[in-house]
């Protein structure tokens, strides 16, 4: 890719704009020099093209408003390549404008202009936030920018992602918890357990066993069996199942599945594991938004404390 970024590149394009203006401008005036001949009818000469017969294409000039436009055009092309840069790094116009630059003044008037309204909801805490109507609404609106894309613009989530209105909280539901979620992201990894757990039939047992935990339809005969195999699972999902915050591993006497809670969908993870990442938004968003958002999640699962009720 280095012989795409050299100065060659640069002089390249420059001369291949240049060329190309400067023809338009010579074409444009040998045309308007150019003057028609006439035949001995009263029409002037044609191309010598004919279609169906009898159409004709005839060799007439443009009109001369027409003429002039192209001009302008051209003109006006020069004009742009003076002021801005349109050829190459090597030249950035006497304006000396970039995008780079116009987007660091709007960023910039931006902070201006909302920087201390940002700066007063940061020294809130996330409930106080969470209770005012405007700093939700632009929680929200960082939401639907940034997460929304995986979490759903209700933040009821899918497949894979979690749902952020309920109780169920793979890391904690606390608001500090929360918010380190969102600055520091989450890695979470379920390891496949088949070898652990037996062969195909104790899979199964033990996803039964799973599915009894929360009191979901279940197999009763092979629960019982699957009770035993699951001492492989108690290290991280605790005895009784209800699982460990601080290692990401998700209560399963809910009913509050990440990839569904059938025999089938939980055979599947014991037998090839999992792997969920939550990126880290520290770096692309700034203390105040990361605070916002944070705000409005648990605004999210809280609406009733969130509202001061």
């Amino acid at each position: 890719m280095s012989d795409f970024t050299s100065v060659f590149w640069d002089y390249f394009i420059a001369v291949i704009t240049v060329v190309s203006v400067i023809g338009c401008g010579v074409f444009l005036w040998s045309q308007s020099k150019r003057h028609v001949k006439v035949g001995a009818g009263p029409d002037p000469d044609t191309t010598g093209h004919v279609w169906d017969g009898d159409l004709q294409e005839f060799h007439n000039p443009l009109p001369r408003w027409w003429m002039w436009l192209f001009y302008i055009t051209v003109v006006f092309a020069v004009v742009y390549l003076i002021l801005y840069p349109g050829l190459g790094t090597q030249f950035r116009g006497m304006l000396n404008w970039t995008s780079s630059g116009q987007h660091a003044g709007e960023v910039k008037a931006a902070e201006e202009r909302w920087g201390p309204l940002f700066a007063s909801y940061l020294k809130m805490d996330l409930p106080a936030v969470a209770a005012d109507e405007r700093g939700r609404q632009m929680g929200g609106r960082i939401f639907q920018n940034n997460c929304a894309q995986c979490h759903g613009s209700d933040g009821r989530g899918s497949r894979g992602f979690p749902n952020l209105t309920d109780a169920e909280w793979q890391w904690g539901g606390s608001p500090e918890a929360i918010r380190t979620t969102i600055v520091e992201g989450r890695g979470a990894a379920m390891p496949p357990m088949a070898a652990a757990v037996g062969g195909a039939q104790d899979v199964e047992d033990v996803a039964n066993f799973v599915l009894s935990l929360s009191g979901s339809a279940h197999d009763s005969v092979r629960a019982s069996r699957g009770k035993e195999k699951f001492a492989a699972c108690a290290a991280c999902h605790g005895p009784e199942g209800k699982g460990n915050p601080a290692l990401g591993a998700p209560d399963l006497t809910n009913k509050s599945w990440l990839y569904g809670g059938t025999v089938a969908s939980i055979s599947e993870t014991v037998t090839k594991g999992r792997g969920g990442v939550m990126p880290a938004w520290k770096g692309l968003l700034t203390e105040a938004e990361m605070h916002l958002v944070a705000a409005y999640v648990y605004h999210l699962a809280n609406p009733g404390q969130a509202a001061g009720k």
